[in-house]
């Protein structure tokens, strides 16, 4: 099913989602449970949204690398400094292909009845791409600062913001799970 068909919904399920949505569902601070076509929908709408957002800054930073090549600085790089270009080059470009992959997927098994494999490749398919935008901005980071920043200051400050990815992209949602997890366990107690 594509994004723009509108499923068949049965009566409970139309019940059920407009008891959600008009005030007369669980009180404030629970969520009312969902089908599973509304689950699997609602979390291709979030891909999508997340997909858009990922994608235009992973093409922005391609296409810059991509001119870096053509400067006349350039040619003036060390050869240490060309192989961290060709390795950032390669991880943007691979971060590119696997960000946009989910729409191609998308595309290609449009009504074949996938949508939840879709729904979970496309998912596997960010976490990649997402692992490869962040070394993708490492490397960019780190050809720059070591053009503009003297001595081991470039490294220093590119682990220090790989490290802030790290916890912003990775650790905070595991501990955000971890705490909601042990909430859900305490109140099932």
């Amino acid at each position: 099913m594509t994004t723009t068909e509108q499923p068949v919904r049965t009566a409970e399920e139309d019940t059920a989602c407009c008891a959600r949505h008009d005030g007369h569902g669980p009180g404030p601070g629970t969520e009312a449970p969902e089908t599973a076509r509304e689950r699997v929908n609602r979390r291709w709408n979030e891909i999508l949204q997340e997909t858009r957002v990922t994608q235009t800054g992973v093409q922005i930073l391609f296409g810059f690398l991509l001119s870096v090549a053509f400067t006349p600085l350039f040619r003036e790089l060390e050869t240490f400094d060309r192989v961290v270009y060709v390795v950032t080059v390669v991880l943007g470009a691979a971060a590119t292909g696997t960000l946009i992959a989910p729409v191609s997927i998308h595309r290609l098994l449009s009504g074949q009845r996938m949508k939840d494999e879709v729904v979970g490749t496309a998912g596997r398919l960010m976490m990649c791409g997402m692992v490869l935008l962040a070394l993708t901005i490492g490397c960019t980071l780190l050809l720059i600062l070591r053009v503009v920043v003297p001595g081991v200051l470039a490294e220093v400050l590119v682990g220090g913001v790989m490290l802030w990815f790290g916890l912003c992209w990775y650790v905070l949602p595991l501990l955000l799970r971890r705490r909601a997890g042990r909430r859900s366990v305490a109140d099932d107690a």
